[in-house]
């Protein structure tokens, strides 16, 4: 007897072996995940502001005493008249020559689009890929913060940077709204042109403080 739907019955087939793979009965295997997790960077602060700088974003490195001057430099000299930042924005980084706006009530899109740029800290960084996570955590504020606007001024502390992605996971909280921002934010078209703060700020610039 021919089979009258050749297609039906290997779909079945297909269909029964997914089943009997991820069903109640399969057998539980454990996969190792504690493989290359560390590294061997050497000093991986300076590995973080090589990377970043790759990404064509302004690193700088400071003590942790001159931070606050160091944001006031920054600002000053892009002449910023009006910053945002998170609702617990510490006082100690709010320059004083510059109008500050943080979000408590969250300030609407508008107000966002407006500002000249954002300051927050962040959560953790990776040094081997560049790349700074927030996850609306402390000083770091909600999502659309730090991606309205066009310039975003990120506070970096030694102790947040770590080697390995694996090592920045295990920091991180996965029920977070994790945030990863490796440079500016940047595309390409179909002819490789580069166009820069499509989805992001077009300008970051990262404060490593020690």
């Amino acid at each position: 007897m021919v089979d009258p739907d050749p297609h039906a019955s290997a779909r079945s087939e297909v269909l029964g072996r997914i089943r009997a793979a991820i069903g109640p009965d399969r057998p539980r295997v454990q996969i190792p995940r504690d493989y290359d997790v560390r590294r061997e960077h050497g000093n991986v602060v300076e590995l973080l502001a090589r990377r970043i700088a790759d990404y064509r974003a302004v690193v700088r490195r400071v003590a942790a005493a001159d931070l606050p001057d160091a944001i006031g430099t920054l600002l000053a000299r892009r002449q910023v008249r009006i910053m945002l930042g998170p609702a617990d924005l510490p006082e100690e980084w709010r320059a004083p020559d510059v109008e500050w706006h943080l979000d408590d009530p969250p300030l609407t899109v508008e107000q966002l689009d407006r500002a000249d740029g954002v300051l927050t800290g962040c959560a953790v960084a990776i040094a081997e890929t560049g790349t700074i996570v927030l996850d609306a955590g402390a000083a770091q504020g909600r999502r659309a913060l730090t991606l309205v606007p066009d310039y975003h001024l990120c506070v970096v502390r030694a102790d947040q940077v770590v080697g390995s992605v694996p090592e920045a996971l295990a920091r991180l909280d996965p029920v977070r709204p994790l945030t990863f921002v490796s440079g500016p934010s940047a595309t390409s078209d179909i002819e490789l042109d580069r166009v820069e703060g499509v989805h992001g700020p077009r300008t970051l610039e990262v404060l490593v403080a020690s």
